[in-house]
């Protein structure tokens, strides 16, 4: 599986010279804890999170958590690019999501903005993820039967079982059949891994 099928798209950004009470606001109406930044051409610069907005617009001092930053006269607007992260993990639209996904929970990473060429097309975010694992093997199952019998609707046929996403496939086919229905079963969302086994008597 591919990031393509994962990504929610069209990505949710901010721009760098928006204050972070605007991009606070922004995450909150939309449910999401990060997003990417883009400068005035739509161009990735960035990524800034609820954590880097928090710390923008609260001081630093424990105490001062429970109120807005104040000073004498007017103060200062503290914008997204002043607290965004500027060094990115990014990842493109045929990335392995199995192997993104490993990424993102060793680096804890909650957001991966996808890129193609060097135009941002959608992210990746942990949220995606939970979507897919929450996804039914017993869903999964179907559409990997359903993709099997559009693909060889004359057989042979397959018998198919899923266990945490994991697809194993039972078949009398060998050879080029075999590497095909594998691979299959690899591009319907929620699979993460595919086994195939020979069984002489599947049905």
């Amino acid at each position: 599986m591919i990031v393509r099928e994962a990504m929610s798209t069209p990505a949710v950004t901010v721009p760098g010279s928006w204050s972070v009470r605007q991009a606070v606001r922004l995450l909150h109406e939309r449910g999401v804890t990060a997003v990417p930044v883009v400068d005035q051409a739509g161009y990735l610069v960035g990524v800034v999170t609820e954590t880097d907005l928090l710390r923008g617009e609260f001081e630093t001092d424990p105490a001062a958590f429970l109120r807005a930053t104040a000073a004498a006269g007017e103060p200062p607007v503290v914008r997204v690019e002043d607290v965004m992260t500027t060094e990115v993990r990014t990842a493109s639209e045929s990335t392995d999501l199995a192997a993104l996904a490993e990424l993102m929970i060793t680096m804890g990473l909650g957001i991966v903005p996808v890129l193609r060429g060097d135009r941002l097309v959608g992210v990746l975010r942990r949220h995606d993820l939970m979507r897919l694992v929450s996804d039914s093997d017993a869903r999964v199952r179907d559409d990997v039967l359903a993709a099997i019998r559009e693909r060889f609707p004359a057989g042979p046929h397959w018998t198919v079982t899923v266990r945490a996403g994991v697809v194993r496939l039972q078949g009398t086919a060998g050879g080029h059949a075999a590497r095909a229905v594998h691979l299959l079963a690899r591009t319907v969302p929620g699979v993460t891994r595919v086994a195939v086994v020979d069984a002489p008597n599947a049905v």
